[in-house]
């Protein structure tokens, strides 16, 4: 067996090698970065599928680093600066903001900041987050809202209730200019708990809207 390493493969591990490097980088935004490690995932992919089936490595490289880049760049600058101001928009409220495994935006209100005990009627305290969703939303953005209560009650008041919920979130954002085609709504009543219905603080947690920007190419 020839113990030595081939050009070939010489190549790849160099292109792998850089591209790995290149993602590392301090001063690349979390777009650059999430580009640059799809395109080097992607050109190490492509480069291995090219030399195992005899075909050119380099092209094969080359086409899975394009293929890469444009995967690991859904999470754009927009719905990053989208990020930033809801951060800031609801500092302090208690609402989340996070990034989802699957690059959508989600915002997970608390029971404290947007509904009173069995009222569908929104607080004045999440106004400014769901104004600032309003506000510049790219055309190409949809919005999902999910409405959960917690266990207290029945079915029958409870799965009303959460979509209600949902429902006059889509009419505050479509007052401020979101099309309400753009707008998937949900109430899933008390079936996806996030927490132990067992003690108070869990039901605070349970009675909650999640919010989910998504543009296209990702799975909202």
């Amino acid at each position: 067996m020839n113990s030595l390493i081939s050009p070939r493969r010489a190549g790849v591990a160099a292109l792998a090698a850089a591209l790995i490097a290149a993602t590392g980088c301090s001063s690349m935004s979390e777009r650059e970065q999430g580009t640059a490690k799809g395109a080097g995932i992607g050109a190490v992919a492509g480069a291995v599928i090219g030399s195992a089936t005899g075909g050119s490595t380099g092209r094969s490289a080359a086409i899975g680093g394009v293929v890469g880049a444009v995967a690991g760049n859904l999470w754009s600058k927009h719905m990053e600066d989208k990020r930033k101001a809801l951060a800031q928009a609801s500092q302090g409220t208690g609402v989340e903001v996070t990034q989802t495994a699957d690059n959508r935006l989600k915002l997970n209100v608390p029971s404290d900041v947007s509904f009173d005990t069995g009222r569908a009627d929104i607080k004045p305290a999440m106004r400014p987050v769901l104004d600032e969703i309003g506000r510049n939303l790219d055309p190409n953005v949809r919005v999902t809202v999910v409405g959960h209560t917690d266990s207290t009650g029945s079915d029958q008041i409870n799965d009303p209730l959460s979509r209600e919920r949902a429902l006059a979130v889509r009419d505050y954002l479509g007052a401020r200019g979101v099309s309400s085609s753009r707008i998937s709504v949900a109430g899933r009543g008390s079936h996806e708990p996030v927490a132990s219905n067992d003690t108070e603080q869990g039901r605070a947690a349970n009675r909650r809207v999640e919010i989910f920007l998504s543009e296209p190419g990702t799975s909202g």
